[in-house]
């Protein structure tokens, strides 16, 4: 194998795939990259057998070939050469070396036979259907918060992708749950997605698509299977196995009676939680919430290292509430809000509270209170 590749290019390609592979691991040929070049292109493989991206670039290729070389020194060197530079890949397939060359610099880096490396199996998708990258990006970015880290319910280490009934129709709808906030976000219903099965997307594999998403323009082909899911542009390909697993009923955990309602600037409400919470201890992170006649006063007692309290003017004319949550979960919630207000729908000071961004009903945050 013999090719020619732009620094920047190959540096986002391989950046892509040493992501994917996992720093620990008792299978050596897992830390390497799959350099396949053919035609005028270059495409770079990698995986952690549950996750496979490839990467396509466009190169010089003189001589055809595919090699295995360590993911993360590659990126190191590339990551370090001079902006605009040209890379030249050499492997003769022999000697067990590859040797990158840019400028007067020159490494030689070992290699692993390309037949070691393994390929993920390819699945028939039983859903295959394309929607526009800023759509899918919405649905992940607004729900991942939520996603569980607690290992024994590993059901929930992940976004719940499904079609669902929604207020206007069928929806595509993203879910993510830990048990203390819920986030429920529907987009319309691409084309061909009708018959998707429900499949809940790993944590690491939302993070990883996060990269296929950037470009507004940009149209993913998304296939499903009851046990892989597939993202892909034109030149990266991210194969994904599913969380094999039930996603629970959460559907009963929305409120639908909460009826005092508060309706308060987004960006200011994080703003003032942010600065009462300095206070607290870490521990329990609480915020209290007072509401009454257009006033919210949120407030931090932490016996340790002292207390806190803001006013802040709201819409608000229902009986007197005082509710406590965790700081970082209000944070956290209020920062996916898009428009000026954030809607906060109140039961009583035991039951969770339903937030939404203005009267938008396609992004919903469940959050349930603590004790203050």
């Amino acid at each position: 194998m013999k090719i020619s590749i732009e620094r920047g290019t190959l540096l986002k390609a391989v950046a892509q795939a040493q992501s994917v592979v996992e720093r620990r691991n008792t299978i050596p040929i897992l830390a390497n990259v799959l350099i396949e070049a053919e035609g005028d292109a270059v495409s770079f493989r990698a995986t952690d057998l549950d996750i496979e991206v490839v990467d396509k670039a466009p190169a010089v290729v003189e001589r055809s070939g595919a090699t295995t070389v360590s993911a993360v020194t590659l990126h190191e060197i590339v990551r370090k050469l001079p902006d605009g530079a040209l890379v030249r890949l050499a492997d003769d397939g022999t000697s067990g070396r590859l040797v990158v060359e840019a400028g007067r610099s020159t490494f030689t880096l070992a290699t692993l036979p390309r037949e070691d490396f393994p390929v993920m199996a390819t699945t028939d998708y039983s859903s295959n259907f394309s929607a526009p990258a800023p759509v899918l990006r919405r649905l992940f970015d607004k729900s991942k918060f939520a996603i569980s880290t607690e290992e024994t319910r590993y059901y929930l280490n992940g976004v719940y992708m499904h079609v669902s009934q929604g207020d206007s129709g069928m929806v595509l709808r993203c879910v993510a749950t830990d048990g203390h906030r819920l986030a429920r976000i529907d987009a319309d219903l691409p084309p061909g997605a009708e018959t998707m099965p429900g499949v809940i997307v790993p944590r690491k594999t939302v993070n990883e698509l996060r990269k296929l998403l950037e470009d507004d323009k940009t149209e993913i082909a998304v296939s499903v299977s009851e046990t892989k899911v597939r993202f892909a542009t034109p030149e990266i390909t991210l194969t994904s196995k599913v969380i094999d697993g039930t996603f629970p009923d959460y559907a009963r955990v929305i409120p639908i009676g909460n009826t005092r309602k508060l309706e308060v600037d987004a960006s200011e409400f994080a703003r003032a939680v942010d600065r009462v919470a300095t206070v607290s201890s870490e521990r329990s992170r609480a915020v209290k919430l007072a509401l009454e006649n257009d006033r919210l006063v949120l407030s931090v007692n932490a016996p340790d290292s002292g207390a806190a309290e803001e006013e802040l003017l709201v819409a608000y004319d229902d009986e007197r509430l005082e509710i406590g949550f965790n700081a970082k979960y209000l944070l956290e919630i209020a920062s996916q809000v898009d428009r000026e207000n954030a809607v906060f729908l109140f039961n009583s000071s035991g039951d969770p509270t339903l937030m939404r961004e203005g009267g938008d009903t396609s992004a919903i945050y469940v959050v349930m209170p603590m004790r203050v």
